[in-house]
């Protein structure tokens, strides 16, 4: 067993650098404070994983998401993947930073396109810094529009957008959000994933549409060289335990990059997940509506029982 499982991993190995402009992820990224006035931090942090991909970290004090952004730069034009938590140049110089590092084309600034890999607030925030900009397309974040612009035809499917002599592939990838998306970087085998798989809390909002969208991009995948699966946030320290929801703090922080043995060990976990809590080692998937709405009845049910037993109580007193 244990031979075929080293094979396994040799295999992924040659599949994930084959054909693929190498990158590194050498970076220790900023994890915060306990006390963020007393440390103030630089906002966001820049890692050039080669010379036409762009790791961008909001900083924890900045925001408690404490997002990751994606860059990725073609021939033709530059493709950014969220625009993170906060809307506020003067906290987030996010515009400023992003069209700094876009080279010029024909004498003007290569334009960009901004997407996202799926609507939430934290992962759509910037966008306004991006809106009157000129030679800049924010794609919206409604099913229909992001079908659209990628092609994705049907929907839950795949499509792509070419940056010039770089394409993009995207695959629909709803579970999570209706229109969350999963991006794979033909040029580096980066595979981008927002919330749909990261090291944290993979929040459920529809489980079975969910796991079809594990099977589907496992499914699009297939040989495709795959270098690591990078998601929109790190909620994990590196003993495997979750901070505290809204920390922005992260010390021993884990490390950003997952695997696409990671993304393989989806629908197992999906098939071991109780409607409430499943555990890998490596993420946690959960459903905060469930889970809250069993924390309500459950202290509803207690209530009732300390109403009852006072009652009770109440009725001996007067006997």
């Amino acid at each position: 067993m244990n031979k075929t499982i080293a094979l396994m991993l040799a295999l992924l190995a040659t599949q994930a650098s084959a054909g693929t402009v190498p990158g590194s992820l050498d970076v220790q990224w900023n994890e915060g404070a306990t006390d963020c006035t007393a440390t103030p931090q630089p906002p966001l942090q820049v890692h050039a994983y080669e010379p036409q991909t762009f790791v961008l970290r909001q900083n924890p004090c900045a925001s408690f998401e404490a997002n990751f952004l994606y860059l990725l730069i073609g021939s033709e034009r530059a493709l950014l993947i969220d625009t993170g938590a906060l809307a506020d140049p003067a906290q987030m110089p996010l515009a400023e930073t992003v069209l700094g590092l876009l080279p010029e084309r024909a004498g003007a600034r290569m334009p960009l396109v901004v997407a996202h890999s799926h609507g939430h607030q934290d992962h759509r925030a910037g966008d306004p810094q991006f809106a009157s900009l000129p030679s800049v397309e924010v794609v919206a974040t409604d099913p229909a529009s992001v079908q659209a612009f990628f092609g994705i035809d049907p929907w839950p499917g795949t499509g792509s957008v070419d940056l010039g002599d770089r394409m993009v592939r995207v695959v629909a990838a709803p579970g999570h959000h209706p229109a969350q998306v999963v991006f794979h970087d033909d040029r580096t085998g980066l595979v981008l994933t927002g919330d749909f798989l990261l090291p944290g809390r993979l929040l459920v909002d529809d489980a079975v549409a969910y796991r079809a969208s594990a099977q589907r991009v496992i499914d699009f995948l297939g040989a495709r060289p795959v270098t690591h699966v990078l998601g929109g946030h790190i909620e994990m320290d590196a003993a495997g335990g979750l901070y505290g929801y809204g920390s922005r703090h992260h010390p021993g922080e884990r490390r950003l990059e997952l695997t696409k043995a990671d993304l393989l060990a989806l629908p197992a976990v999906f098939a071991e997940f109780n409607g409430f809590y499943s555990r890998h080692a490596n993420f946690a998937i959960t459903n905060p509506i469930r889970n809250l709405t069993a924390m309500a009845i459950a202290a509803l049910a207690v209530l009732a029982l300390a109403i009852w037993g006072l009652v009770r109580f109440l009725r001996r007193r007067r006997k």
